[in-house]
């Protein structure tokens, strides 16, 4: 890359960060994209670590994913999954053929004494893509939500119990003693660009910001910094966020998502159907911009990105150059 090429950081979980961060990378030149992951969701399975967010971008951004679904491999098979079940063990959480190999894989180069952060550059690498992707810190936080029905790990919460369990309390374990990961923090201190992904806030977003030194970073940079909302017309594109909020009594809709990101966004993307928020949001002095955000396909998910970069530019210091 040139010394003239920009940098971007992207905070990342969950399917909507995955077409955001794929979006991003066909839009910027090549390495000019950096992903930092939340690992809250990360859960251990028969013994073997897995990492649902960053396996998620892992698979978009190779383009292994499968698209139906947005998450998983494309037409994966699950025999192991079937002789689990045979032998007795719970298999609530759907984990394919090519699933495994990429868990057992990690699981045997951690054995090994890499890291999470190095495990997933290699894997990265290995799988061709052409952006960096961090895990947001090497330590273990994991995601848990105090509900009716007693407190859950977030995978039991969210795919056994179908996010059914009203919730009234979410905590983030771990985050106070993590170390935030030196690769994500020199990526947010050089970046030019700063981009908060269609995320669940609270989900995705804030067991990546409870690693107290990862926020600071982000609250001190100099760069733009542009979220984009999760929600279209107060509902969630995918996931439980609306439902979420009102269980915590907290505001909904874009407004409500960008109360989230106080003091840490400098400008939010909502959908041209949303401009009712728009007033609340700029009263908290955070520059606005309408337009599509849904992303039905890479082509649209990279339309929004250049929208974004583009909207950037008039929001802080120049954003970065974009691919003709």
């Amino acid at each position: 890359m040139g010394a003239d090429v920009q940098k971007v950081v992207l905070l990342a979980g969950g399917v909507g960060g995955a077409r955001m961060a794929e979006g991003l990378m066909r839009a910027l030149p090549e390495r000019a994209l950096t992903v930092v992951v939340n690992v809250g969701d990360d859960d251990t399975f028969y013994g073997l670590l897995v990492c649902p967010d960053i396996d998620t971008i892992l698979y978009t951004l190779s383009d292994r994913i499968d698209r139906g679904q947005g998450w998983g491999v494309a037409n994966d098979t699950v025999n192991g999954l079937n002789v689990l079940r045979d032998l007795g063990a719970p298999v609530w959480m759907k984990l394919g053929d090519a699933d495994f190999g990429l868990h057992i894989w990690r699981n045997w180069r951690m054995s090994q004494g890499a890291s999470l952060s190095e495990v997933t550059e290699e894997c990265a690498t290995r799988f061709g893509i052409k952006a960096r992707i961090l895990p947001a810190t090497d330590d273990p936080v994991r995601t848990r939500l105090m509900t009716e029905k007693g407190l859950l790990d977030f995978q039991n919460w969210f795919v056994g119990e179908r996010c059914q369990p009203a919730v009234r309390e979410i905590s983030y374990a771990g985050s106070e003693e993590a170390a935030a990961s030196p690769q994500a923090l020199a990526a947010i201190r050089e970046a030019d660009l700063i981009v908060f992904a269609p995320s669940n806030p609270l989900l995705s977003l804030e067991p990546l910001l409870s690693v107290k030194a990862l926020r600071e970073a982000v609250a001190s940079s100099h760069a733009p910094r542009i979220g984009v909302s999760p929600l279209i017309g107060g509902k969630a594109v995918k996931g439980p966020l609306d439902k979420l909020l009102a269980d915590l009594g907290q505001p909904g809709g874009a407004a409500g998502v960008a109360a989230c990101y106080e003091g840490l966004i400098d400008g939010f993307l909502v959908d041209s159907g949303d401009v009712n928020d728009i007033a609340a949001i700029e009263a908290a002095g955070i520059r606005v911009h309408a337009t599509d955000i849904l992303m039905r396909d890479p082509a649209g998910a990279e339309r929004l990105a250049r929208e974004l970069i583009g909207f950037a530019q008039g929001v802080g210091a120049p954003a970065p150059g974009v691919r003709a």
